[in-house]
C-alpha cells in the first residue's frame, strides 16, 4: 500500500515539524501550512485503513487511530503480515 506509507510518512514528518516550530520560532505561517497538512495526512491514513478491501492484519485499524506514528505502525504491521493479534 503505496499510498498508505506516504500518507503516513507525511503525518509523522508534519508532525514533527509543527512540534520544532512550536518549541522554537512558533511561525504562524508554518502553523498554517503544517496544521491542516497533518490533520489531512492523519484522515487519509485512518480512512485507508477503514476502507481496505483487502484482508487486513489485526489490529491495523486501531493502530492507525494514534495520531502522529499510527500510519507508521500499521504499515510496519502490513508489512510483517502476521495474523496473531499481540
Amino acid at each position: 500500500m503505496p499510498v498508505l506509507r506516504l500518507a503516513s510518512a507525511i503525518e509523522a514528518i508534519s508532525l514533527v515539524i509543527l512540534l520544532v516550530n512550536l518549541v522554537t520560532a512558533h511561525a504562524k505561517p508554518v502553523s498554517a501550512v503544517m496544521g491542516p497538512l497533518h490533520g489531512a495526512a492523519y484522515l487519509v491514513v485512518i480512512m485507508i485503513t477503514l476502507l481496505a478491501r483487502a484482508p487486513i492484519v489485526p489490529g491495523v485499524r486501531l493502530r492507525a487511530l494514534i495520531p502522529g506514528i499510527g500510519g507508521l505502525l500499521a504499515v510496519r504491521r502490513l508489512e510483517r503480515g502476521d495474523t496473531r493479534e499481540r
